[in-house]
């Protein structure tokens, strides 16, 4: 213990504060004043009238004493390491939603393309029965007889023929002769006049139109002849099928010299074996100057040449096969 002076006059003993560096003015009380050793307070200022000793107490009202943060109630800071991970896991986020949406839009392409091609195999199917169905139609028209469109197909291949003193008809055939020339049939009875006496040379007629015409070769037996005009002809199709009974015909020529007459009838029968060679008999009218005409199936294709008729009968014409024709001169 030590004797300080006391300001105040009164003398006697007195502590030496713990701390001088911390001493206050001598109170007048005779002790030494010592600032509150207290722990930082987190949180809210508490106020001034908490603290025992009126010479430290801080200043009231809106005045506040420094808050210092709690670690466990403040929010961190990121630093720049935590930083690059949030945004690299920011970015994982946003690759996996863009991920997930792509494999959405894929999955709904898939299914829209699953769905177009079922569609695209009913709308095949419906096609090739539309197809079937088109070719049966095309058929039944096939086998309907139509008179009027068989001669219109057909005449402008079909001419008169003058020979010498004797009429007939001819028909154009085939694609095989030379550019600027034609292939037609005839009967050989038609030229026969001409080609006895060594001549070669006929007249194809269509109204004011005539084409000159040479007589190639001749078939006596079969009662054939090939000529060639000097002229590009249109030629006929010729038909393949075996000629049938019953099979509806049109027959084209120029009886008694009357040229684009037409006469419609049906096959009676189909002769193989006739001594003179493979026949077709028929019921449509025929006249002199048919002989050499084309008689034509309901497909605007030729399966004969007409060539006689019954004296003293009606209804019974002949014909050539064409096949007979086309194997003799190889020009169909």
């Amino acid at each position: 213990m030590t004797t300080a002076y006391d300001p105040y006059g009164v003398p006697g003993p007195r502590r030496l504060p713990q701390d001088p560096l911390l001493s206050l003015p001598d109170h007048p009380s005779g002790e030494w004043a010592q600032a509150p050793r207290t722990a930082p307070r987190f949180g809210h200022p508490r106020p001034a009238s908490e603290f025992g000793d009126p010479f430290l107490s801080l200043p009231t009202g809106d005045a506040a004493y420094p808050v210092v943060a709690d670690p466990a109630t403040e929010p961190a800071v990121l630093n720049g390491r935590g930083r690059s991970r949030l945004a690299m896991m920011l970015f994982v986020l946003l690759l996996l939603v863009v991920a997930g949406w792509q494999a959405w839009r894929l999955d709904r392409v898939d299914n829209r393309l699953g769905t177009s091609n079922a569609q695209l195999a009913d709308a095949m199917q419906r096609q090739d029965q539309l197809t079937q169905r088109a070719d049966r139609l095309e058929q039944k028209l096939a086998a309907v007889f139509d008179p009027e469109a068989i001669s219109s197909s057909v005449l402008p291949s079909v001419f008169r023929v003058r020979a010498g003193n004797f009429t007939g008809t001819a028909f154009s055939v085939g694609a095989k002769a030379k550019e600027g020339e034609a292939n037609l049939l005839t009967n050989y009875h038609v030229v026969e006049s001409v080609w006895a006496s060594g001549g070669r040379k006929v007249f194809l007629e269509r109204g004011k139109d005539e084409v000159s015409a040479t007589i190639v070769k001749v078939d006596k037996g079969k009662d054939l002849a090939l000529l060639r005009a000097t002229r590009k002809i249109a030629g006929l199709d010729i038909a393949a099928a075996t000629v049938k009974p019953g099979q509806q015909v049109v027959v084209v020529g120029a009886p008694l010299g009357l040229e684009d007459t037409v006469t419609t009838g049906v096959v009676s029968a189909y002769r193989p074996d006739d001594p003179d060679g493979p026949v077709i008999q028929f019921d449509a009218s025929i006249n002199p100057g048919n002989s050499g005409g084309p008689v034509v199936n309901s497909a605007d294709e030729v399966i004969g040449l007409a060539t006689a008729k019954a004296r003293d009968a009606d209804g019974i014409g002949l014909a050539v096969p064409i096949k007979t024709a086309c194997d003799e001169f190889k020009v169909c």
